[in-house]
């Protein structure tokens, strides 16, 4: 699947006209529309700038763009932090090609290992580029299990969508997995030329029907904090709130903890892992 195309500009501004009604902007809704949403000439007329000049847009010629008009239109098409950050990224080809070359290959820093090593009460984890798993803790492994899964299957959309239990592990299926989706698409307009990432899309798209409609939707959502459940075969099912910190130095990696609620079962279940973890196999 080719994530380089200029068409990632025109098709995420339409996935976000499709989302607006023309009476949520003050505009008459009524007449036949041939797709549902906002119209093009509306958004140029509520963004104050000509109709010409916002199909240009749409279509990937305009890469001279201000920030000043991608900031009207998405005030028009009422995007959030993350959206408004990812069409400034898409709309300039010229720093997208720049960020992709300047790309190297994922390492963990040694000091980091010895991070992870040292939080020894709660799940941890390095996230990478792709959202690769690069590094984690016992108590990560022993919730996730990274170190049973093929280095080349060491990936959370994988995980997620080619995975036979995954419906199982997590309950929240649905939500996971818009979310990891979310997550990757804002990857891919950062880094457009990554072939790996290409490879990946390709693959999750080939074995993933709801893959490739999440896909279509165009939701770009950051990786920052939020909660988790899942069911474990030893311990049963956990809910894990998780905080996630970029890297200082690696801002493609991401250090992400889970941080069970003081007291809750969760927590008392998470000792009882990390004990049997511990455990050597008779």
């Amino acid at each position: 699947m080719d994530i380089s195309s200029d068409r990632e500009l025109g098709d995420f501004l339409r996935s976000r006209r499709a989302r607006i009604q023309p009476e949520e902007v003050g505009l008459p809704g009524h007449g036949r529309r041939r797709v549902p949403g906002l119209r093009r000439e509306e958004v140029a007329q509520l963004a104050g700038v000509s109709v010409d000049y916002y199909i240009r847009l749409e279509q990937g010629r305009g890469p001279s763009v201000s920030d000043a008009v991608l900031d009207a239109v998405g005030r028009v098409l009422r995007l959030d932090d993350t959206e408004q950050e990812y069409l400034r990224t898409v709309a300039r080809p010229a720093a997208r090609r720049k960020a992709a070359a300047v790309a190297a290959p994922q390492k963990v820093r040694p000091g980091l290992r010895l991070l992870l090593d040292s939080i020894d009460k709660v799940p941890a984890f390095i996230l990478g580029r792709r959202m690769d798993v690069l590094a984690w803790n016992a108590l990560g492994d022993a919730v996730v299990g990274f170190s049973q899964m093929p280095p080349g299957e060491r990936n959370m959309p994988r995980q997620v969508f080619l995975n036979p239990q995954a419906r199982e592990v997590y309950p929240d299926w649905p939500a996971v997995a818009a979310e990891t989706v979310a997550y990757l698409r804002l990857d891919a307009g950062s880094h457009p030329h990554d072939r790996q990432l290409a490879t990946l899309v390709g693959e999750l798209s080939l074995g993933s029907e709801d893959f490739r409609r999440l896909w279509a939707d165009h939701l770009v959502k950051e990786k920052t904090a939020g909660a988790k459940r899942m069911r474990h075969p030893v311990v049963g099912e956990l809910t894990m709130p998780y905080e996630t910190l970029t890297v200082s130095g690696e801002p493609d990696q991401m250090l992400v903890v889970y941080t069970p609620e003081p007291g809750s079962q969760t927590e008392e279940r998470l000792r009882l892992l990390a004990s049997w973890a511990a455990t050597p196999a008779v």
